[in-house]
C-alpha cells in the first residue's frame, strides 16, 4: 500500500488511515450524464497513450456535427504523418540571424519573404502532424429506408462512469431502443464495443470504420472524409492496412465480428451472430492480430481505472456548505480523469491531448509543467516520469539548438515534434520559460521518491546541461555589474517584443531557483558547485519594481499603464506561484502586485492556466478566499464543460493545461508548501469548507 505523505482534515484535524476518503463515492458522484446531442459534450475513453472520443451514440456516428465542438478523434502517441518534401526544403531556410549580446544568433521564425523561405517555414510547421487514425460509427436505417440523422436520436441517456472509464449510451430511433457500451483497453490502443438493439437483427444498424485523410491543418478533427488524394487502404481478413504517403498503420477488428469493404476507405463490421454486436477495434503501427473480446477490454478498463483512483492523492469536499465547493470538486475529479487519459503517455502531450490537433498536433514544452507536474503532487510521480525520459531522446537536438545560437549546454525546444525537431515560430523561438521545467520536474521526482539516489544518477547529466545553458544565456552587464536575461526573449506573457525585452520578473525568479537547484544536485552527487552558476545567481538582475509592485519586465515600466501589456498570461505572478520566492522577493510587494493584477487585468484576454496560476500565488500569500475566487473566476477561458474540458474559444475548445494547472493549485491548497510551514489551510477558514485531503506531495 502506498505510504501517504499528507492526511489532512483542513482546519480541524489530521486524518488517520481509518478515516480514508471513500474514493469510489467521491469519483462517481461526478459521473458525466448526457441527455442531448451537443457538440461540446463528447466523451472520451483512453489510457494515456491513446484516446477515442464519442458522441451521444457511444461511437463516432456524427463527426461533422461535432467538428466545431469537441471533435470525435482517434489518436495515439505514435501516429504521425508528413507530406512529402517535394521541394526539398531545408530547415536552414527557416533561420534568421539576430544580433544579440554581440553575436549573430540564428532563430527559426516564421519568415514572410522571400516566398521560398516562407514556404519552407510553413512546411516545417505543418510537418510532421499527428494522425487521426480512423473513426468507428453507426449508420441506422429508418423505416422509410433513409439514414437516420442526429435529429432521429431520441431519449438519450448517456453516462460516463469515471471510476471504470466505461461509457454507456442508451437512446431510441423510431421508438426502438439501442444500448452501446464503450471502453478502452489500458495497455493497448484498443476500444471495445457492445451493441444491443433489435435493429441489429433487423439489419437496420450497421457499424462502419472509416479512415480520414490527413488534413495537415492547424486543427484536425478527424472528419476529413472527402477529396481523398493521399490515403490508401486495403482489407486483409480482419485487418485494414492504411497508408498515407510514407506513413502506414493498421486497424484490426476482434471479437464476434468480421470486416467487409463498404465503400471508399470504409469498412463494415459484420456481427457473427444475429442478435447483438460485440467487437473490438485495435490501432497499431504494424500489423497485429486482434483476438481480444469486448468483455476483456471492459475488464482491463475497470482494473486500470480502479488502480488509478485508489492510488495517489484524493480530496473530498462533502459536507461543505459553501455552494462553490461542489463545482470545485467536479472540476477536480473530471480533470483527474482527463489528464490521466490524455496526458500520461511517454511524450509531452499537445495542448488538446489525444482528441484533436492544435498547432498541428505538436507539444509545446512550456506547457509540459502544466500537463505533468500535478501527477507528482497527487502522489503519482510515475505518470510524470514517463514523459521525462523523452528529454534524453531529444537532447542531441537540444544541444545542437544551443550550439547553433552560440550557447553551451542544452536549449530545450518549444514547439516540437516527438523526434525533437523544433518548428518555426516567431514567438516560440524566443520563449525561455520552458528551460527550467526539466530541473523542476526532476527535482520534484527526487522529492517524491524519498530523495532517491537513482533519480540523481538517471537525470543528473541532463540537469547539469540544462543549467549550463541557463548560465551561459545570462549576459554580463559590465556597466551595472550584473547578469541580464535578454534582450532576445519573449516572456511567458507573450505580448512583448523579443528584441526590446529584458529581465522579465518570472523568468528571473525561475532562473535563480533552477540554477540553485542544479547546484544542489551536484552536491548530492558529491561534485563541486559550478562557480559560474553561483556568480549568475549572486549577480542576477534584481526583480524589477516600480511604484511598489513587480513589473512584468524591467524593459517595460509601462507594464500596467499600456493596455497592450494588461492581457495574455499574468506571468508576473509566477515569481511566487509554482516556485517559492527567491531570496530577493518581497511578499508585501508581491501582495500589492496581485492586487493590481486582480483589479486591472483584461481577464477576458487570458488562458485557462492563468486562473490556477493566480490561485497558487494567492495561496502562497495566505489569501485562500481569493484563491477560490481565481479558480472559479467567471471568464470564458475558465469555463469547464460538462465533460470536464477547459474551454477556451471556438477554435480551441479544449485546453488541458487548464485542467492540469487546476490540479496543481488544489494540491498546493491541500498540502501547503515546503517553503512555508505556516501555510496549512488553502481554503477559506470560515466554517463553510469541509475538506478532506490525503496522499499529496508538498510543492516547493
Amino acid at each position: 500500500m502506498r505510504t501517504y505523505m499528507i492526511g489532512l482534515l483542513l482546519g480541524i484535524a489530521h486524518l488517520s488511515e481509518a478515516q480514508r476518503i471513500n474514493r469510489h463515492e467521491v469519483v462517481t458522484r461526478h459521473n458525466v450524464q448526457i441527455q442531448q446531442i451537443d457538440s461540446l459534450s463528447s466523451l472520451s475513453v483512453g489510457n494515456g497513450k491513446f484516446a477515442f472520443t464519442v458522441d451521444a451514440t457511444g461511437m463516432q456516428s456524427f463527426p461533422a456535427l461535432y467538428a466545431g465542438g469537441v471533435p470525435l478523434g482517434t489518436q495515439s502517441e505514435w501516429g504521425w504523418h508528413s507530406f512529402p518534401n517535394t521541394n526539398h526544403y531545408q530547415f536552414e531556410e527557416t533561420l534568421r540571424n539576430y544580433d544579440l549580446q554581440g553575436k549573430e544568433r540564428p532563430y527559426s521564425v516564421q519568415i514572410k519573404s522571400p516566398d521560398r523561405n516562407r514556404d519552407a517555414c510553413d512546411y516545417f510547421r505543418i510537418n510532421p502532424h499527428r494522425l487521426q487514425l480512423g473513426s468507428v460509427g453507426m449508420e441506422i436505417t429508418l423505416k422509410d429506408k433513409s439514414l437516420a440523422t442526429a435529429a432521429d436520436i431520441k431519449q438519450i441517456r448517456q453516462e460516463l462512469d469515471l471510476y471504470t472509464g466505461i461509457i454507456t449510451s442508451k437512446f431510441t430511433v423510431e421508438g426502438v431502443p439501442v444500448e452501446v457500451t464503450t471502453s478502452c483497453h489500458q495497455d493497448r490502443d484498443m476500444v471495445g464495443f457492445q451493441v444491443k438493439s433489435p435493429l441489429v437483427a433487423g439489419n437496420r444498424l450497421r457499424v462502419l470504420i472509416r479512415v480520414p485523410e490527413p488534413a495537415g491543418g492547424w486543427k484536425d478533427g478527424g472528419d476529413n472524409f472527402k477529396g481523398y488524394t493521399k490515403l490508401r487502404t486495403s482489407l486483409s481478413g480482419s485487418s485494414i492496412a492504411c497508408a498515407a504517403d510514407t506513413n502506414q498503420w493498421f486497424i484490426s477488428v476482434g471479437g464476434s465480428a468480421a470486416l467487409v469493404k463498404a465503400g471508399l476507405h470504409a469498412y463494415e463490421v459484420k456481427p457473427a451472430g444475429a442478435k447483438d454486436l460485440n467487437f473490438t477495434v485495435q490501432y497499431t503501427a504494424s500489423r497485429a492480430a486482434n483476438f481480444t473480446t469486448a468483455d476483456q477490454v471492459e475488464r482491463s478498463s475497470i482494473a486500470g481505472w480502479k488502480q488509478f483512483w485508489e492510488s495517489g492523492a484524493a480530496v473530498d469536499f462533502a459536507g461543505s456548505t459553501d455552494p462553490r465547493a461542489k463545482e470545485v470538486e467536479r472540476r477536480v475529479v473530471l480533470s483527474e480523469y482527463l489528464t490521466k487519459l490524455q496526458c500520461s503517455g511517454n511524450f509531452p502531450p499537445q495542448e488538446t491531448g489525444l482528441t484533436y490537433n492544435s498547432w498541428y498536433g505538436k507539444p509545446h514544452l512550456e506547457m509540459h509543467w502544466w500537463h505533468a507536474v500535478h501527477f507528482a503532487l497527487w502522489g503519482r510521480p510515475e505518470l510524470m516520469e514517463k514523459s521525462l525520459d523523452w528529454y534524453r531522446t531529444v537532447s542531441v537536438k537540444a544541444e545542437k539548438l544551443a550550439d547553433r545560437q552560440h550557447y553551451s549546454g542544452l536549449r530545450w525546444q518549444k514547439m516540437v515534434d516527438h523526434s525533437g525537431d523544433e518548428s518555426p515560430s516567431s514567438v516560440g523561438a524566443f520563449l525561455l520559460w520552458q528551460q527550467p521545467h526539466f530541473i523542476y520536474m526532476t527535482e520534484l521526482l527526487y522529492q517524491s521518491k524519498q530523495h532517491s539516489a537513482e533519480v540523481i544518477k538517471k537525470y543528473a547529466d541532463l540537469v547539469y546541461k540544462t543549467a549550463e545553458f541557463m548560465a551561459d544565456y545570462a549576459s554580463y552587464d559590465s556597466v551595472k555589474h550584473r547578469y541580464n536575461l535578454g534582450p532576445g526573449l519573449i516572456p511567458a506573457q507573450e505580448c512583448f517584443d523579443p528584441l526590446q525585452t529584458f529581465n522579465p520578473t518570472y523568468e528571473l525568479a525561475y532562473w535563480h531557483w533552477a540554477l540553485q537547484t542544479a547546484q544542489q544536485w551536484r552536491e548530492r552527487a558529491g561534485l563541486p558547485r559550478v562557480a559560474k552558476w553561483d556568480a549568475v545567481c549572486a549577480q542576477l538582475a534584481p526583480l524589477p519594481v516600480l511604484n511598489g509592485v513587480y513589473l512584468p519586465a524591467e524593459s517595460n515600466p509601462d507594464g500596467y499603464t499600456n493596455t497592450r501589456y494588461l492581457g495574455d498570461h499574468p506571468a508576473v505572478l509566477g515569481a511566487y506561484a509554482s516556485i517559492p520566492g527567491s531570496p530577493a522577493l518581497d511578499t508585501a510587494t508581491m501582495r500589492r502586485t496581485l492586487d493590481l493584477v486582480w483589479d486591472k487585468w483584461r481577464w477576458d484576454d487570458t488562458w485557462g492556466w492563468d486562473f490556477p496560476l493566480t490561485a497558487m500565488a494567492a495561496t502562497r500569500l495566505h489569501q485562500p478566499e481569493r484563491a477560490v475566487q481565481a479558480l472559479l473566476k467567471p471568464i470564458r477561458t475558465n469555463t469547464y464543460l460538462v465533460n470536464g474540458h477547459n474551454f477556451q474559444d471556438e477554435r480551441l475548445t479544449i485546453y488541458l493545461p487548464g485542467n492540469g494547472g487546476l490540479l496543481s493549485a488544489i494540491a498546493m491548497m491541500c498540502a501547503g508548501t515546503a517553503a512555508d510551514p505556516t501555510l496549512t489551510n488553502g481554503f477559506p477558514d470560515n466554517g463553510q469548507w469541509k475538506v478532506k485531503c490525503e496522499g499529496f506531495t508538498k510543492i516547493f
